[in-house]
């Protein structure tokens, strides 16, 4: 009874969830290593990579082959008390950025997240290190293994690279759930290197600059938090990793809110004087993921988000100070199951998906629609994508292009 409590724990705790009907039939959750005889204590290992290929209309520097993302996760729990996970990788490897003898400034294996965790009761767990807890929404807690579209919401993960290093910050979280409202909230360390500077950076009259810890030496952390309210099936809030599609697997609604502050995060030169300006990012979202029928099932996510990023703040045209709205849906198409044959085997879900970013630094709004599809060859386990990318807001032969992804997980 112990061996089996333990499998269904370590199912859940990936946020596959211990309906693991959408992953390969052989799948198992990993590689576990039990550290004892009934494996109550264990090391866990997660390996997957995403290879793509891309084309735009025009030239692009992207076009061709790369390596999005080849990471390796793992962690260990000697009790169900304390855990530790370390989780690293690459990504973006192009042909431009890799080296004759592999050693590149741009290329490099990384630690994305490390953080030690130690649950105080059932409706409390607390954390310190590297990690992905806290806010603003669901799209900023999206894993990479299960996403319904080719790739997250760019516009999403809003702190990337300005308070946290690609998305993950450095800091304490706290996370639970009573009934059913799930919570996370954590306080952060904000980055003094951000993606627009250091504090070397050079602030011209009228520029607004993600650098006032940097320069000001102000707006040390950050706090953030999230909350959704699951009225069906209950996910599993052991990693902070939220699922994309559960490919019909599970029945879940959920209706979240979320938030982001950090105080004079921002440096403005304005008449020759530094001001400092408040961060403060607000979004609700919904997700919602059912069965239809014998075999086929609908995956929806919608979100709003506003941004309080100084006068004008822009980060491209992903990030600034203004409003935003992102969705989509897809639908696992029906098919019929043979006895005995694994139901996520050979299986295709189109999707399509819209965002739109009205900022007040961009001179007209941002705006992008996707129409793609997944092909399950082995459920979640290994999948190709094709997604088709129009963006309404770019130049010609620059607003068209064509991705194609190839998925193991191991």
């Amino acid at each position: 009874m112990k061996k089996i409590l333990l499998s269904l724990s370590l199912l859940s705790t990936i946020g596959i969830s211990i309906t693991k009907a959408q992953y390969a039939s052989e799948y198992d959750g990993g590689l576990v290593v039990k550290l004892n005889d009934d494996g109550s204590k264990f090391i866990r290992f997660i390996l997957w990579g995403q290879t793509w290929f891309q084309d735009y209309e025009g030239k692009n520097v992207n076009d061709g082959f790369s390596i999005k993302r080849a990471r390796v996760l793992a962690y260990s729990q000697i009790n169900d008390r304390f855990m530790i996970l370390t989780h690293f990788g690459a990504n973006g490897i192009y042909d431009h950025n890799l080296t004759p003898t592999g050693k590149s400034n741009d290329v490099s294996m990384f630690l994305h997240e490390m953080f030690l965790q130690y649950k105080v009761t059932d409706n409390l767990a607390i954390g310190a290190g590297i990690n992905n807890y806290g806010g603003i929404s669901r799209g900023n807690g999206q894993g990479s293994i299960n996403m319904l579209m080719l790739d997250n919401n760019r516009a999403d993960w809003t702190t990337l690279g300005l308070s946290d290093q690609f998305a993950n910050h450095l800091g304490l979280f706290a996370k639970g759930r009573f009934g059913k409202l799930n919570y996370r909230v954590a306080l952060s360390d904000a980055l003094t290197n951000t993606l627009d500077g250091n504090s070397s950076t050079v602030i011209q009259n009228g520029q607004e600059k993600y650098l006032g810890k940097a320069i000001l030496g102000e707006g040390k952390y950050a706090v953030s938090g999230y909350f959704d309210y699951q009225f069906l099936d209950q996910e599993s809030n052991a990693l902070p990793y939220r699922v994309g599609t559960y490919l019909g697997a599970k029945k879940v609604f959920n209706i979240g809110a979320g938030f982001f502050n950090q105080s004079n995060a921002i440096v403005k030169r304005e008449n020759d004087n530094l001001i400092g300006e408040d961060v403060t990012h607000l979004a609700v979202d919904v997700f919602y993921d059912a069965p239809i029928g014998k075999s086929s099932s609908v995956t929806a996510y919608a979100k709003y988000q506003n941004s309080a990023m100084g006068d004008s703040y822009l980060q491209g045209n992903v990030v600034g100070s203004g409003n935003q709205f992102s969705g989509h849906v897809g639908y696992l198409l029906p098919k019929n199951i043979e006895e005995g044959k694994h139901k996520y085997r050979n299986r295709i879900q189109p999707y399509v998906g819209y965002s739109y970013r009205d900022f007040r630094g961009l001179i007209k709004p941002a705006n992008e629609l996707k129409l793609g599809g997944n092909w399950y060859i082995d459920g979640q386990n290994s999948k190709i994508s094709i997604e088709y990318q129009k963006s309404f807001d770019q130049p010609k032969n620059m607003d068209d292009m064509i991705t194609i992804q190839a998925m193991i997980l191991l």
